[in-house]
């Protein structure tokens, strides 16, 4: 899955990478080093512009919320919920079908966080002896330091209980598209004290975009079903490194670049 990450990189820098042609430097967002559900965050979407005649989709960077609200949903709450889609249902379900099928965006990252539990942690939580195991984050990025375009969807819901011109009568919320974790092994990976592979980390993962899928990807067109499900194949495996962070990112408060700080080896107790 995907719970929580970091997007340090500046607007002007994502508007250069995405060839972003309208983005507005009011709206754009400080570099966040935790970030959780429920915040705003930069995603990069192709719309037409609202009011314009011309039906030509613009390539935008834009200000969503993480946590997407079904335009159904009778409130904004369950948007914290929906913080992920899974791949393999993505085309079916009803929050994210529509979405899928034409609002479709990417949320830049430098890299996620990912949580596994200390051995024997379990094990003392259920005899009682710990209210709750104990977990080492770990920071998953490229290895070769590029930015992680994730896959996402997003959706508008309007608040029926405020008037058209209120600022907080429409949101604009997105959700991340996670796929089966990588079992192939990290880069830079020893297989001493650490893990061997994502998939020994968590068994899921944000699908990464690579640059020649982008366009593809963010355009509106209504496609066939198998052709946007093609989109969703995750990347060549072996692209990603992940190494052990400070235990300070499990606290949504703390936000820093020290967070991303590798760390020479786990805090927390023995994990492989």
């Amino acid at each position: 899955m995907c719970g929580r990450y970091a997007a340090s990189r500046r607007p002007e820098d994502l508007a250069t990478l995405f060839g972003v042609e309208l983005w507005e430097p009011r709206e754009t967002l400080a570099p966040d080093w935790n970030v959780a559900p429920t915040k705003e965050v930069h995603a990069v979407l192709d719309r037409p512009l609202k009011g314009s005649n011309d039906p030509r989709p613009v390539r935008q960077l834009r200000t969503l919320t993480w946590g997407l609200v079904p335009s159904w949903a009778q409130s904004p709450d369950m948007g914290a919920k929906m913080i992920n889609a899974r791949a393999e249902t993505v085309h079916e379900k009803p929050a994210y079908r529509r979405p899928f099928a034409a609002r479709r965006c990417l949320l830049p990252a430098d890299g996620y966080f990912e949580w596994v539990t200390a051995k024997g942690e379990l094990q003392l939580e259920q005899e009682g002896k710990r209210k709750r195991p104990r977990k080492q984050p770990y920071f998953v990025t490229p290895a070769d330091g590029s930015v992680m375009a994730m896959a996402g969807l997003y959706e508008f819901w309007r608040d029926g209980t405020l008037p058209d011109d209120h600022p907080r009568a429409w949101w604009t919320t997105c959700t991340v598209v996670t796929t089966e974790a990588e079992t192939a092994p990290l880069v830079g990976s020893t297989g001493e004290n650490g893990p061997k592979s994502l998939a020994d980390i968590h068994p899921r993962m944000p699908l990464m975009l690579l640059p020649e899928r982008w366009n593809a990807w963010l355009s509106p067109a209504r496609r066939p079903q198998d052709d946007l499900r093609a989109l969703l194949e995750p990347p060549p495996p072996g692209m990603m490194r992940a190494y052990p962070v400070s235990t300070d990112v499990s606290n949504v408060r703390n936000n820093s670049p020290e967070l991303v700080r590798e760390l020479t080896g786990p805090e927390v107790g023995t994990l492989f």
